[in-house]
């Protein structure tokens, strides 16, 4: 695809199979980048890929474990010995996580969860493709967090944490990376109004409060106090967000790094 944001580029999209990671997958794809998907579930993944090849891209699938990190180094070897290097990378992995319990009632471990779950996955998955990436190749990280990072309500504290987290992740991995010519940008969207129907794990996070207002989980994101809360009044789509990632992955954005980029509508002004 000659012209496209993303002609030429490897890009590794761990958590392929998911909304998220699906979604980016096909929209780098439709870019010209070469896609090495990697997750758990092998029909997801599967999937995801053929949608890609049916369109007329480029995809490999390995199914492996992200908190596995011999695993995901051998993975991101295997791809670079591929591909000739790694040009883009992100970690879509998710982590089903407690939103809504206040401290008094909150356990330690439903608190560590997404903490963990999600910092160690984007350790390892950093750790790995980092080698690979940058010098006369420049290379891209992208992290995905969440407004959670910036805060200050009730009931969110692992999911907060975790949030702020990545994206002190993102900042200081930037600062780290940049002398080898390697990019790490977050990308923070809102609650994404399609992620529940297209299989993200946020469909069981939000049912609860759907179910108590008696609204079906898109009506609830739509018309409910997260989309209230944002300046646009309106929640980011997956489209949206896959093609504000394609975008900071490609040269087109070549001099920004160590920042991330707000998708939620104004609900938090940086």
């Amino acid at each position: 695809m000659s012209g496209s944001l993303l002609d030429g580029k490897s890009a590794v999209i761990y958590g392929g199979g998911g909304a998220i990671g699906g979604a980016i997958a096909r929209t780098f794809a439709r870019e010209g980048a070469r896609i090495f998907l990697a997750g758990r579930t092998r029909a997801k993944l599967e999937a995801v890929a053929y949608e890609i090849t049916d369109a007329g891209g480029s995809v490999e699938i390995a199914q492996l474990d992200v908190l596995d990190q011999h695993a995901v180094e051998k993975h991101a070897e295997e791809v670079a010995a591929t591909a000739g290097g790694i040009d883009v990378a992100i970690n879509a992995v998710s982590v089903m996580h407690d939103q809504g319990t206040p401290l008094a009632h909150l356990s330690l471990e439903d608190f560590m969860r997404p903490i963990d779950g999600f910092l160690r996955t984007l350790f390892i998955t950093s750790k790995a493709v980092a080698p690979h990436m940058g010098h006369r190749r420049p290379g891209v990280i992208l992290t995905l967090s969440e407004p959670g990072s910036k805060l200050a309500v009730g009931g969110i504290l692992g999911h907060s944490v975790s949030a702020a987290g990545k994206e002190a992740f993102t900042r200081v991995l930037a600062a780290e990376l940049a002398p080898n010519n390697i990019r790490v940008i977050g990308i923070r969207p809102h609650a994404i109004v399609d992620a529940p129907a297209a299989g993200s794990y946020t469909k069981d996070l939000f049912r609860p409060g759907a179910e108590a207002a008696g609204q079906s989980i898109r009506k609830f994101l739509e018309d409910g106090g997260m989309v209230q809360g944002t300046l646009l009044k309106r929640l980011p789509t997956l489209s949206e967000v896959a093609e504000t990632a394609a975008f900071l992955a490609s040269d087109r954005t070549r001099t920004m790094t160590g920042t991330i980029a707000n998708l939620s509508a104004g609900a938090l002004v940086d």
